[in-house]
């Protein structure tokens, strides 16, 4: 059982299976976690728009996912991915691309 939080959702990190790269983190409710299980592909839900959101809807990189782990906790999720494509929106393959020493 899944352990959200108290508007309902999860951290879910998203890793690339094959490189081990972390390539973004975004939050999962139920609902999304449905969506992501049926169809393989990584569903959000935007805290910002307050609605779902595939990842790559409308950019076409997408998130195929290979496997969703929880943490010992069950309050984390990781998912591991095939991306198509660069994940970040501003075109880097990761969202974690800047040193905060360098900002």
């Amino acid at each position: 059982m899944l352990k959200y939080d108290s508007k309902g959702l999860i951290p879910a990190i998203i890793q690339n299976a094959d490189t081990g790269k972390v390539l973004m983190l975004g939050y999962i409710n139920e609902e999304s976690l449905k969506i992501t299980i049926e169809t393989g592909k990584v569903c959000f839900f935007s805290r910002s728009r307050q609605n779902l959101w595939q990842k790559g809807e409308t950019s076409g990189n997408f998130l195929n996912v290979r496997e969703i782990l929880k943490d010992c906790d069950e309050d984390a999720l990781l998912i591991r991915v095939d991306p198509v494509g660069p994940t970040c929106h501003t075109g880097e393959e990761s969202c974690f691309y800047r040193d905060i020493k360098s900002d």
